[in-house]
């Protein structure tokens, strides 16, 4: 298998990301503070990909490094919802923590991107 034949895709990696922040959300206490939170939580995690996808097809380099700026804001949005996040569980905290390494590492992902593009 040649080196560069598993390609990298982070379009992939933030729709994983989505869709694990929504099964965590369904098991988090039904908190007041909780439902809001992860209402926010959702949100913001959907948007680090759909920001990302939209980059991808953006019609110009000025568009490009904006949408790449925003799916940043995002993934940084994300983890701010998952700080404020109460869990009451060691496994349901254990999994908010890889959530929070996951959300920083997209957010140097993306800032690499800017950095290179913008």
């Amino acid at each position: 298998m040649a080196e560069n034949s598993k390609q990298y895709d982070l379009e992939k990696r933030t729709l994983d990301f989505a869709k694990n922040v929504r099964a965590f959300v369904r098991q988090l206490p039904k908190t007041i503070q909780n439902i809001e939170d992860g209402k926010q939580l959702i949100r913001s995690s959907g948007s680090v990909g759909a920001n990302y996808i939209e980059a991808n097809e953006s019609l110009s380099k000025k568009d490009f490094g904006m949408r790449i700026k925003i799916s940043r804001k995002e993934a940084k949005e994300s983890r701010y919802w998952l700080e404020l996040i109460e869990t009451h569980e060691q496994e349901l905290e254990f999994l908010r923590k890889q959530l929070l390494q996951e959300a920083t590492e997209l957010m140097m992902i993306l800032s690499s991107i800017m950095r290179k593009t913008v």
